[in-house]
C-alpha cells in the first residue's frame, strides 16, 4: 500500500481576512418594469377570455 502525502494545508481565519466595507443596494427598477409589463399582459389576456367567452356562447 503507498504511502499518503499529506500536505500543510494553509489556515485561514477571520484575523488574517481584513474587514472589508461592502454596502448592498440593488437597482430594481428594471425588475419592477418587468413585472408591471407582465401584470398588464396578464389582465389583458384575462380580459380578452372574459369577452371572447361572451361571444362563444
Amino acid at each position: 500500500m503507498a504511502k499518503k502525502n499529506k500536505r500543510p494545508t494553509p489556515s485561514v481565519s477571520a484575523a488574517n481576512i481584513p474587514p472589508q466595507k461592502f454596502e448592498f443596494n440593488p437597482d430594481y427598477s428594471m425588475v419592477r418594469k418587468d413585472l408591471a409589463r407582465i401584470g398588464s399582459l396578464a389582465g389583458f389576456f384575462i380580459v380578452a377570455l372574459v369577452a371572447l367567452s361572451f361571444f362563444l356562447k
